[in-house]
């Protein structure tokens, strides 16, 4: 730490340079500090005796949980500064899990996530990420509050709404589905001046057909998972007028065929129809050029045409639009495995549309490091305020030890 102490004050001094108070910068950088410190828990009491002179736990704790600093100052200086650094080629959306083993703490409650990979008490963080190859960072978090922790839900739960004051949950925040808190950190993003090259997600948000449509609507890229069972029309199907019965309105122009699951579509198409594709290296070694395995499978893309009830009420034309259908199908697998859609042009070569799709793992690298070295889960406070502060702050040291790799060797690329 101590060769880097000068750069991490420059690099502090910039995320909290609009703070007027100044026990607020010195907290500031002292937090982030502690979450950079060798160490195995990162929560206040730990951190406070390893912070040495800032080692004020009351302090700390004080700064995490109550200061009244706006969080989104913090994310829109650490997005501006890594948008300059990474030259982002997407936004990745995604959520993490924080598991808990009370339910005392704000949007605690029994719910899906891919961390436990089941159905557990746990708080659920919806993020977006920066990303190229070579680097990513999370710029924004927004904390998913469950339908039973809003009061105007049907579902709302008596003893967590009366939770609500006690973990300073704002009384004009209610239940939003995950895709929207998405499409919500988009728009901020977007209003930092941050660009939006493409928007990158798993089927958890390229299933929502209404997410797909708010990307379209703000004239986003996008190359989304989806799950095999969506439904879409070949490119080529053409809607038609039915016969009218000869009295009452007109019958509306339709698909004479009934539209085909996603999966069905890619395998109608063959195996043959999927080539080989290798779209990154990994770490471990292999027999590639550089001497590190690449990561490679074989691809099946479609020009398709997304059906739904929501698509077509948007579309505006009985002609539904057509997007790209991605399909990850192995040589040693019967059917595809994986599935896509995308609005990126149709001249777009498979060899970018499967990068580019595939530029998802850049999140998963980002909550890895920022769980087991920076402390991401280690907030120990029950407030929706504290939960805000500190997952930003572990972002900023997350992307803190970013620049550092890319400073010492800025022409450092190499797979992780």
């Amino acid at each position: 730490m101590t060769e880097v102490r000068e750069d991490l004050e420059a690099f502090a001094a910039g995320l909290f340079d609009g703070f007027f108070r100044a026990d607020q910068r010195r907290w500031g950088q002292a937090y982030v500090r502690g979450l950079l410190l060798d160490g195995r828990r990162k929560s206040v009491e730990p951190m406070a005796a390893r912070l040495g002179e800032d080692g004020n736990r009351q302090a700390l704790a004080h700064f995490i949980t109550s200061s009244p600093w706006d969080p989104a100052h913090v994310r829109a200086r650490l997005a501006w500064r890594m948008h300059e650094t990474i030259g982002p080629e997407a936004l990745i959306i995604d959520d993490t899990g924080f598991l808990k083993d009370g339910d005392a703490s704000a949007g605690v409650s029994r719910q899906y996530t891919g961390t436990a990979g089941k159905v557990t008490i746990c708080q659920v963080g919806v993020s977006l990420h920066l990303a190229r190859d070579h680097a990513s960072a999370a710029v924004n978090w927004r904390l998913f509050l469950p339908a039973s922790w809003d009061p105007a839900s049907a579902v709302a739960d008596a003893d967590k709404v009366a939770r609500r004051t006690r973990c300073g949950i704002p009384a004009q925040v209610g239940h939003v589905e995950k895709w929207q808190l998405a499409l919500d950190m988009i728009d901020e993003t977007r209003s930092w001046g941050i660009d939006v090259p493409l928007v990158v997600a798993d089927a958890g948000y390229g299933d929502a057909a209404a997410f797909r449509l708010g990307l379209e609507e703000r004239d986003l890229p996008y190359a989304v998972g989806v799950s095999g069972r969506r439904t879409a029309h070949p490119a080529d199907a053409r809607p038609v007028q039915p016969a009218c019965a000869g009295t009452g309105r007109p019958p509306k122009v339709q698909y004479p065929e009934p539209a085909r699951t996603m999966k069905d579509l890619a395998v109608a198409a063959g195996k043959a129809a999927a080539r080989p594709v290798s779209w990154r290296e990994v770490s471990r070694p292999g027999k590639g050029r550089s001497g590190f395995k690449r990561m490679y499978s074989r691809f099946v893309a479609l020009r398709v045409r997304p059906a739904g009830r929501g698509i077509r009420k948007v579309a505006g034309d009985p002609e539904l639009p057509e997007r790209w259908l991605l399909a990850e199908w192995p040589s040693g697998e019967t059917e595809p495995v994986q599935f896509w859609l995308s609005n990126l042009p149709s001249g777009m070569p498979l060899a970018t549309l499967v990068r580019l799709a595939k530029l998802r793992w850049r999140i998963e690298h980002d909550y890895r490091e920022m769980k087991q070295a920076l402390g991401l889960a280690h907030f120990e406070g029950r407030t929706w305020g504290g939960w805000h502060h500190h997952v930003p702050l572990v972002s900023a040291a997350h992307a803190f030890c970013t620049l550092q790799r890319l400073t010492r060797n800025p022409k450092d690329t190499a797979p992780v």
